[in-house]
């Protein structure tokens, strides 16, 4: 897909390719930490937010870009 164009040109801040590993591990603490609680019989289960914080993860978000030129925007 060589001559394909970007519609919206929303890129992530950082050269991070993706966050699923970060995703994964904070998932995994989650569910972990949700099973332990349901094995004592707690009524309050924790938010992910709550677990890890996504601003030390490899992206910091994405924003809107205007200043890319058109090979930039080619997928």
């Amino acid at each position: 897909m060589s001559r394909s164009k970007r519609n919206t040109p929303i890129l992530p801040n950082c050269k991070a390719s993706s966050e699923k590993t970060e995703k994964q591990k904070a998932n995994r603490r989650l569910r972990r930490i949700v099973k332990e609680r349901l094995a004592i019989s707690e009524e309050e289960f924790p938010q992910k937010k709550e677990i890890s914080d996504i601003w030390n993860w490899g992206k910091d978000g994405k924003s809107y870009r205007t200043d890319l030129t058109n090979k930039e925007k080619t997928k």
